[in-house]
């Protein structure tokens, strides 16, 4: 029934209340997918690394039509979620139904453990000179995480970082409090965002950045894509507006409304034990620091650079907050939001990645 009133708003029973904090930990029991729901179906927005899901084959872009021969029609999106999480070591069957295929077909996986990597780094060019930051969640880890790897670039003598890529592409969002923090590692002035609700025109919140920049105003570039939502929009479009950083890739998924948690408690009783479970409601939306409303609209990248599944332009693998049922429109502006989340395994064929670097390489270079 809430989610008669947009996609995001939903009524959370007990599992599905102490799953969203399992998420928040990044920490659950599952198959290691990011989803979301299209056409009344789950839509794969891409596989985990090293998990049940992408060892069995599952892409970009590929609709599960049923968990346990149990049709997901019908179904909301936390609803389907939980049916595929569950205890380590048990057995699921979904079904597939994949574009180029003329019939569905059956996967049967073992649940296992999925621990989120927070941040993963690496060096990048060819003198081993970019710090490449990839921070595929905003978790309660996620800030603590990204210090600790930034203080290594930085103050490790063998180390000779002169720019940093931040990639923030597939990364559906999380905590604001911690897209906040992270925002805050490369600025040392500025707004960060603002929360509002819109019909009233009224600011609730506003965040603004503390000094403190830990790359010391060293080049950052940041690739977005269709996968970047929430609070990854957040990071980029405040980095933007600051004019902190390039934003490299294609436009943002769209999600820019906020959701407040309402516990339903029983006998009035504050311990998450006691409780029937909560209500999850959209009441305002983010603005980036010049006062775009992220609300589907997205972000758009200064540099567009686009990554195509197996090198074919395709719709189809599309996400974005407009491809929702009954999403909220920009008031502003009648634009759709999201683009593909595709990001190739083999790093030769990443080409975003690849232009980002050829991209601080050059301008290194000029400097």
């Amino acid at each position: 029934m809430l989610q008669s009133l947009d996609p995001h708003s939903v009524y959370l029973n007990q599992k599905d209340f102490k799953e969203l904090t399992s998420d928040t930990k990044g920490e659950f029991g599952g198959l290691g997918i990011e989803v979301t729901m299209e056409k009344g179906l789950i839509k794969v927005i891409s596989p985990i690394d090293k998990t049940p899901a992408q060892r069995a084959g599952i892409v970009e872009g590929d609709l599960i039509t049923h968990i346990n021969k149990d049709p997901i029609l019908g179904k909301s999106l936390s609803e389907a979620v939980s049916l595929m999480r569950g205890k380590p070591n048990t057995e699921i069957e979904i079904t597939i139904a994949r574009q180029g295929l003329e019939e569905g077909f059956d996967l049967k996986l073992i649940r296992e453990i999925i621990n989120v990597p927070g941040v993963l780094v690496n060096v990048k060019g060819e003198k081993n000179d970019i710090g490449y930051i990839r921070v595929s969640s905003f978790n309660e880890k996620t800030s603590d995480e990204l210090y600790k790897e930034i203080i290594k670039f930085e103050f490790n003598p063998n180390n000779q970082i002169k720019s940093y890529i931040l990639d923030l592409r597939r990364n559906p969002g999380g905590l604001l409090n911690q897209a906040i923090q992270v925002t805050n590692f490369f600025l040392d002035e500025g707004n960060i965002v603002s929360t509002k609700r819109p019909r009233f025109d009224k600011t609730i919140n506003e965040y603004k950045a503390k000094k403190g920049d830990l790359i010391f105003g060293k080049p950052l570039l940041v690739i977005v894509n269709g996968g970047s939502a929430s609070a990854s929009e957040i990071v980029a479009g405040a980095l933007q507006d600051n004019k902190r950083a390039i934003i490299l890739g294609t436009k943002t998924f769209g999600k820019g409304s906020v959701q407040t948690l309402f516990p339903i408690e029983k006998n009035n009783l504050f311990s998450p034990n006691d409780l029937y479970g909560a209500v999850k409601l959209t009441t305002a939306e983010y603005f980036t620091p010049s006062g775009k409303s992220i609300q589907a609209k997205g972000i758009e990248p200064d540099i567009i650079i686009t990554q195509n599944f197996e090198g074919e332009k395709n719709d189809s693998l599309t996400v974005g907050e407009t491809k929702l049922n009954k999403y909220i429109k920009n008031e502003n502006e009648n634009i759709e939001s999201g683009s593909s989340a595709y990001i190739p395994n083999e790093e030769i064929k990443d080409i975003q990645l690849n232009e980002a670097i050829k991209i601080l390489s050059n301008l290194k270079k000029k400097i």
